[in-house]
């Protein structure tokens, strides 16, 4: 196997899908990964919200065919160094919540940061099972299921 910096650049797709090489520190890879998901979040949080369901489900249908093509590339199923999926699913947490509760108070961002990371380690059903789908699909989805859980979560705190 290549070096790290080999594989990052050996693809554009391995590249965006490790969010420029963080998803391969060498401890918590997904947890530094989501931080990606902090500028994301904001950016979509800024839009109405249609336009947030909307930039989600972009954000979701471009990772299927990266993180496929990554896990192609890495020849693996599911790396651990693929966390688009971490940072893409991020603003579920926050959909629908004021923009400003969000931005201004760093205890919400905190708890929203912190539940997502527990539901994608834990991953409840469906998670698990939806983790078995194939390729982007299945790299996906599972951590999608684990952003709807902790932005129910989020839904009793807030």
């Amino acid at each position: 196997m290549t070096t790290k910096s080999g594989v990052l650049f050996s693809s554009p797709s391995v590249a965006l899908a490790t969010g420029l090489g963080v998803g391969f520190f060498p401890f918590a890879p997904g947890t530094f990964g989501t931080l990606w998901g902090l500028p994301i979040t904001w950016l979509v949080l800024n839009l109405p919200l249609a336009g947030q369901f909307i930039a989600i489900l972009a954000i979701f249908a471009v990772g299927i065919p990266i993180c496929h093509a990554a896990a192609k590339r890495l020849d693996m199923k599911d790396p651990g160094c693929v966390v688009w999926d971490e940072f893409a699913t991020l603003p579920i947490v926050f959909i629908g919540i004021p923009y400003a509760d969000v931005m201004q108070q760093p205890l919400i961002i905190a708890a929203g940061f912190v539940l997502h990371r527990i539901f994608d380690i834990s991953k409840l059903p469906p998670a698990r099972q939806l983790e078995r789908l194939p390729g982007g699909l299945g790299i996906m989805a599972d951590d999608v299921a684990a952003a709807i859980y902790a932005r129910l979560v989020m839904f009793l705190l807030v």
